[in-house]
């Protein structure tokens, strides 16, 4: 049975989420403030933000702009990227998150990585407390490989808590998790919310324009998108949304949630306007030719298995 994520007055979980990780820093507050307006007339629902991001900005931003909305939305925070997945860190550090959200309760808490130093039952025995307690709608995991998943699913299991939903990278040139998170989630019911669809502006053709963005101000997201084969890939996507007469934006959001497994984009930008090509991806029909003329343009990754002349 698939997870179903509702706010609390019942409205779903909308088909995209919005990622709040530039609101107070790339985008001061008005710009901040202009993209939640755009997310909420598109009819996103799903707002997601983390203890982490811009040293707690982005949470007090989203929490003053979701308080007249609270009921109808999905509010998702992440823990414990920073400090460890131990239990004094996950109840501080989400203790400051509900401050700063001015929020008793969230439908979402992920751990924001996985804590190789830190017992995984104490961490989600943390998680089912929370939960117990009612501060807490849903358990997330972000950036875990599927094993980790699986093992934390059986750990919650003795707590009666199940995972419902995961955030690993997704996007066109960040193709992992089809091997084993998008069918594993599928098998299991468990929601993917897949981060950087644009795979750091590269996908949207700015870079090849002289403009700025995370993969020229990043290290770490120069060297996660420098491969040559990736700007290529780009180039030839930007060529295609010409033809069509769309945005590349558009055509990579629309991509990635095009996937049989139903992933939920995690959209994200520094102004309204930047945004507006992902919002548009939700009305945008892709059909399998396209889809598969998309995917041609990268390389699939190998299968779980080498017993490849049987998959």
């Amino acid at each position: 049975m698939n997870t179903r994520i509702t706010s609390p007055d019942g409205t779903p979980a909308s088909r995209f989420a919005f990622g709040t990780m530039q609101f107070g820093g790339a985008a001061d507050e008005a710009a901040s403030r202009a993209m939640y307006d755009a997310c909420l007339e598109a009819g996103i629902t799903h707002f997601d933000t983390a203890h982490l991001y811009t040293e707690g900005a982005a949470e007090t931003l989203l929490g003053r702009f979701a308080a007249p909305h609270r009921d109808r939305l999905v509010i998702a925070t992440k823990a414990g990227y920073a400090g460890g997945a131990g239990r004094d860190n996950i109840l501080s550090q989400f203790d400051t998150s509900r401050r700063r959200l001015c929020m008793d309760h969230v439908e979402i808490l992920y751990l924001h990585r996985f804590d190789p130093e830190t017992p995984l039952q104490e961490t989600i025995e943390t998680f089912a407390e929370l939960k117990s307690r009612g501060q807490i709608g849903h358990v997330g995991l972000s950036n875990f490989a599927a094993w980790q998943v699986m093992k934390a699913g059986c750990i919650g299991a003795r707590f009666d808590l199940s995972i419902s939903i995961l955030q690993p990278m997704y996007s066109l040139l960040k193709r992992q998790a089809e091997v084993e998170i998008l069918p594993m989630a599928a098998a299991e019911g468990m929601v993917v919310a897949g981060y950087s669809p644009l795979a750091g502006g590269l996908l949207t053709g700015k870079y090849a324009r002289g403009e700025t963005g995370r993969l020229t101000g990043n290290e770490r997201y120069a060297i996660r998108y420098g491969q040559d084969w990736m700007t290529k890939a780009a180039g030839a996507l930007v060529e295609i949304a010409q033809d069509l007469g769309t945005d590349p934006a558009t055509l990579a959001v629309a991509w990635a949630a095009r996937h049989p497994a139903g992933p939920v984009p995690l959209i994200s930008g520094r102004s309204a306007s930047q945004i507006a090509p992902s919002l548009a991806a939700l009305d945008f029909h892709m059909d399998d030719a396209l889809y598969a003329r998309l995917a041609a343009l990268t390389p699939a990754p190998p299968p779980a298995t080498d017993r490849t002349e049987e998959a």
